[in-house]
């Protein structure tokens, strides 16, 4: 029999109050028991850390808030384990989840990290929670299984390779952004494997607002992210920057812009439509996804706010590629 190896869960955790009960609760009722569970308090004015000590995890208290990265940090240096397991304190993993980290790790000694995903049954049942858990579990389960990324909601990396790249970037990303994903790419620049695990699934329980979504999603992923890719020249084909999502975020801009157009001259209205119908084209698959699991009315309603989505994706880009080289043009006359 092989040798079980010892993982350290780590739960970066802030005012985790509403959901840390049911995210500890499952975490103790795995199957798995070579393992440990620390949760790091990053700052919390709230009860996160008695409620965690109550449940007879070991606790980790920050007395100034620095981001999940600094907290995943501070939890990779006390960990004892072999394998370092990063679980949101919003995450629900089921009873065989750490276990299935194990065994993906014991059968492939080469492996350096893996992730999952949201599963489809997202917690909260209003449009926007639904909306961003169901969409991230899409995109997920449609990606190539060998990734160039990380997602540390629910993401696992050797110890040793995490000491190696030295962990998060803590300073750069002091509040949730794409520190994962950021250590994704470096993880990657050293040659270290990563597998996108399509069967390790959890359940997202955080409840999204449509404001809270659109300031996370433009301001804590799609700008660093722009930024981040331009910095490395890394403008990859992973996750959600498959050449389907590139195209159809060129196209939402030209349909804007004809849509615009279209109040001076009528016929422009031709071409708006005949954009619409490539982009249903080139997404129908999301929307079948979308409907097989919230039907009709959910459907048209995640039309609209994916049109959105590409928007605002493509708008930022091409704001931060015109600063960026701005910038950089300056730098390089001084």
């Amino acid at each position: 029999m092989e040798e079980q190896p010892f993982i350290s869960i780590i739960v970066p955790a802030y005012n985790a109050r509403r959901h840390l009960d049911r995210c500890l609760d499952a975490l103790l009722a795995s199957s798995y028991t070579s393992r440990e569970i620390i949760l790091v308090d990053d700052g919390s004015t709230d009860d996160t850390a008695q409620m965690a000590r109550a449940k007879g995890v070991t606790v980790l208290e920050r007395t100034l808030q620095a981001g999940p990265g600094a907290a995943r940090n501070e939890g990779a240096l006390q960990a004892k384990g072999e394998i370092l397991f990063f679980v949101d304190a919003d995450v629900l993993v089921t009873e065989g989840t750490v276990a299935l980290v194990a065994k993906r790790f014991t059968e492939n000694p080469g492996l350096d990290a893996l992730f999952g995903s949201y599963d489809d049954n997202p917690s909260e049942g209003n449009f926007p929670s639904q909306y961003k858990n169901l969409s991230h579990h899409y995109v997920h389960q449609q990606s190539g299984e060998e990734a160039v990324t990380f997602w540390a909601g629910c993401g696992a990396v050797r110890k040793e390779v995490f000491d190696r790249v030295a962990g998060f970037d803590q300073a750069r990303y002091a509040r949730p952004s794409i520190e994962d994903i950021e250590l994704g790419y470096r993880m990657k620049k050293m040659g270290c494997k990563i597998l996108l695990d399509k069967a390790l699934q959890v359940r997202h329980l955080k409840r999204w607002t449509l404001l809270s979504l659109l300031r996370a999603d433009i301001f804590h992923r799609a700008v660093p992210w722009s930024m981040l890719m331009l910095e490395t020249d890394q403008i990859g084909g992973d996750l959600n920057l498959q050449t389907r999502s590139k195209a159809s975020a060129c196209l939402v801009g030209l349909l804007f812009i004809f849509l615009g157009l279209a109040v001076f001259r009528g016929e422009c209205l031709y071409v708006a439509a005949l954009l619409t119908v490539i982009l249903v084209a080139l997404n129908l698959d999301f929307y079948r996804f979308m409907f097989r699991k919230r039907g009709f009315v959910f459907t048209v309603l995640s039309f609209f706010m994916h049109m959105l989505y590409y928007f605002y994706s493509g708008l930022t880009f091409v704001l931060c590629w015109s600063l960026y080289h701005l910038s950089t043009r300056k730098r390089t006359r001084s």
